[in-house]
C-alpha cells in the first residue's frame, strides 16, 4: 500500500482561543502550523510554542492572569482530570492549578485527525483480535486510535462505540468530531468511572467493536478481560511503553495474560533446567495483538501475544515484526526474533553451571555472535575512540543520524551507555549513519551519499535497544576498554579472553542474584567487584526491576549491592 497520511487539525480555532499578541506571533513564525504541538502559558513566564523539532517564546511579555482568563473563557469546562477542550475540535486544554485551585498555568495542546495512519496496521485490524497499543506520549497512540475507529466503522461497517474519558479520541462536546466517522461516542463523567461505562456500553448498546484510550487501573484491565469474554473486539491503549515492562506492570499485566509464580517438583525443575520457582503466564490474553509505537511510520507487533509472553518467561526472544513506512507510503515487514533485556529474571531459562540462556534465539546482553559490536559498519574510518579505547573528555562528541532507526530507543541506548553523542535531524550534520540492513540492501540514495561523503554508516540487524547499544559500545571502543579494567586474575587460566565476555558474566551473575532476591530468598546480595563500566550497567539493570543498589569499598574492590 502507498496511501500517505492526511491531516485535519482545525489549528484556526485554537488560534482563536489564544490571546491576540500569542496568536499573532505564531501567525509570524515562517514554521509549518503543521509542526505546531502545543502552546505553554504559565502565570509569569514567557508564552511557549513547541513544534516537532524546536521551541520558540512567543513575546517578551510575561503572561498574566488576564491571559489565563481569556483562553478559559473561550473553551469548555475542566473536568476533574482538569482537562478541557474546544467544541467539535481534538485540541486539548489543561490546567495547571495552584492550592487554591485557581489556574495558573495552561497547556493546549493541538490535536490532529490524521486519516491513513491506519496503513501500517490495517491488516491486523481486519481480523478482528482484539489489538493493545502502546507507546510513549506524543508518539501518536491516541491518533491511530482515532483512525481505527473510524475504518472499522465506515469501511467494514461494523458498530463501534468509543469510551472517551476525556473527549481526546472525538473531540470537546455533544457533538463528536468527522475524524471518528460513523463511530459512537460514550463520554466518561468522571476518569474514575470509566470502567463501569466500558460495561455499560457493551451492556446496552451492542456494539461490535470497543474502543478505549488509556487503559490504566485495575478495575479497567478487569473491565476489558470481561468485555473480551463477550466476544466483542477490543481496540485499547495502555500505559506503557513495551511488552516487557508491560509484563511486570502489577496493575496492568493481566492485559496481556498476567504472571504467576509456580513451584515445580525437583523432577520437572531438573527437566526444565530451571530453578523450582518460575513465572508463568496465568491466563489468556485480554489483547490477541500488541503493537508498540515508536512513531506514525515506526511500529513493532506481536501478532500473538500469548507466544511472545510465553517465550519471554522461558528466556527466549519473542517473534515479533518490525514495521516501516517509508516516503513514498510503502509499508516494509520485517520479521525478527526481537531481542529483550528487560524480562523478568525469574523467568530465565538457566544454563547448568553458568546460568546463560539455553534457548535464546538472539544473543544476550553484551556476547554472542559478532561480539560486543554488534552488525559490522560499511565504514569504520571514524570510531571516535580514544588511543586507549576508554571514552573520556578527549573523545569528540559523535552526530548521530538515524535513517530507520528509532530514535526514540537510539537516546535511551546512549543514556543508557553515557557516551558522548547527539542526535541529528540532517544527514548532513552527522559524524556517522545508523540504519538497518532492509534500508541498507535497498541502496538507498541518501545511503549512497553519505558514503561518498564519508560518512560510516553502521548497519544494525534489528531496530532493538540491545543492538543499538552494542554499535554504540563499537564505535567508543568499550569493549577493548572493558577488556582492560575488567579483567580477571591470571589464575583464571584465560577465561576471560575479552570484554565481552567479562560483561556477560557479570550480566549473569546479576540476575541470579535478582532471581534469589525476586523469590524472597535473600534481602541483600553483594556481586563481585566490577569495572566502573560494568557497575553502571548492573545499576541500570537492578533499576528496571525496581531493586535498590549502591556501590561500596574502594577500587579496585568495588562492587555493587543490591536488595528490595
Amino acid at each position: 500500500m502507498s496511501e500517505r497520511p492526511d491531516v485535519t487539525n482545525n489549528i484556526d480555532l485554537l488560534l482563536d482561543a489564544l490571546p491576540a499578541h500569542i496568536t499573532d506571533a505564531i501567525q509570524d513564525i515562517d514554521d509549518d502550523p503543521a509542526d505546531l504541538l502545543e502552546v505553554v502559558m504559565d502565570l509569569g513566564r514567557l508564552p511557549e510554542a513547541r513544534y516537532r523539532d524546536e521551541e520558540r517564546f512567543l513575546s517578551d511579555r510575561e503572561v498574566t492572569q488576564d491571559d489565563i482568563d481569556y483562553v478559559i473563557g473561550r473553551i469548555g469546562e475542566f473536568g476533574e482530570d482538569n482537562r478541557a477542550g474546544i467544541p467539535r475540535t481534538l485540541h486539548r486544554i489543561s490546567a495547571m492549578r495552584n492550592r487554591r485551585g485557581m489556574v495558573v498555568g495552561l497547556t493546549c495542546r493541538v490535536g490532529r485527525a490524521v486519516f491513513g495512519t491506519v496503513v501500517i496496521i490495517r491488516d491486523l485490524v481486519e481480523t478482528g483480535k482484539s489489538i493493545l497499543l502502546l507507546g510513549k506520549p506524543g508518539t501518536g497512540k491516541t491518533t491511530l486510535l482515532r483512525e481505527t475507529a473510524r475504518v472499522l466503522a465506515e469501511e467494514f461497517r461494523k458498530r463501534v462505540v468509543i469510551v472517551d474519558t476525556s473527549n481526546e479520541i472525538a473531540g470537546d462536546g455533544d457533538i463528536p468530531h468527522p475524524g471518528i466517522g460513523r463511530a459512537r461516542r460514550m463520554q466518561v463523567p468522571r476518569p474514575a468511572e470509566q470502567h463501569g461505562v466500558m460495561i455499560e456500553a457493551v451492556e446496552n448498546h451492542m456494539p461490535e467493536v470497543i474502543v478505549i484510550d488509556e487503559i490504566g487501573t485495575e478495575l479497567e484491565a478487569m473491565a476489558a478481560r470481561t468485555i473480551a469474554e463477550r466476544g466483542v473486539q477490543l481496540v485499547g491503549t495502555a500505559h506503557g511503553n513495551t511488552l516487557d515492562n508491560l509484563m511486570i506492570n502489577p496493575t496492568l499485566s493481566d492485559l496481556v495474560g498476567g504472571i504467576q509464580p509456580v513451584t515445580l517438583g525437583d523432577e520437572e525443575a531438573r527437566r526444565r533446567g530451571t530453578q523450582k520457582t518460575v513465572l508463568e503466564r496465568k491466563a489468556p490474553p485480554t489483547f490477541e495483538v500488541l503493537v508498540e509505537i515508536e512513531s506514525w511510520d515506526s511500529v513493532t507487533v506481536y501478532d500473538d501475544v500469548a507466544t511472545a509472553v510465553d517465550a519471554i518467561l522461558r528466556g527466549e526472544n519473542p517473534p515479533a515484526e518490525l514495521r516501516s513506512r517509508d516516503a513514498d507510503g510503502k509499508v516494509q515487514v520485517e520479521t525478527v526474533h526481537r531481542e529483550l533485556i528487560d524480562a523478568p529474571a525469574l523467568g530465565r531459562r538457566m544454563a547448568p553451571g553458568r546460568g546463560s540462556s539455553e534457548r535464546g534465539g538472539g544473543e544476550r546482553f553484551g556476547g554472542g555472535g559478532e561480539r560486543f559490536g554488534g552488525p559490522r559498519p560499511r565504514d569504520r574510518s571514524s570510531s571516535g575512540g580514544g588511543s586507549n579505547g576508554a571514552v573520556g573528555p578527549a573523545v569528540p562528541t559523535q552526530r548521530i543520524f538515524p535513517f530507520g532507526v528509532s530514535r526514540n530507543r537510539l537516546e535511551t541506548a546512549i543514556e543508557r551507555l553515557r557516551v558522548p553523542a547527539v542526535i541529528v535531524r540532517e544527514m548532513k550534520d552527522a559524524s556517522l549513519v545508523m540504519t538497518l540492513k532492509n534500508y541498507y540492501r535497498q541502496s538507498a540514495q541518501r545511503l549512497k551519499q553519505a558514503e561518498e561523503h564519508g560518512v560510516p554508516v553502521y548497519v544494525l540487524r534489528n531496530n532493538t535497544i540491545t543492538q543499538m547499544e552494542r554499535q554504540l559500545a563499537q564505535v567508543f571502543n568499550l569493549r577493548e576498554a572493558e577488556g582492560d579494567e575488567g579483567g580477571q586474575p591470571d589464575g583464571e587460566s584465560g577465561k576471560r579472553s575479552n570484554g565481552s565476555e567479562v560483561i556477560e558474566d557479570a550480566m549473569v551473575e546479576l540476575e541470579a542474584a535478582i532471581s534469589q532476591l525476586m523469590n524472597g530468598e535473600r534481602s541483600g546480595i553483594e556481586l563481585t567487584p566490577r569495572s566502573s563500566y560494568i557497575r553502571r550497567l548492573q545499576h541500570q539493570m537492578a533499576g528496571r526491576y525496581n531493586l535498590r543498589s549502591e556501590s561500596r569499598g574502594d577500587d579496585p574492590n568495588r562492587r555493587v549491592k543490591i536488595y528490595r
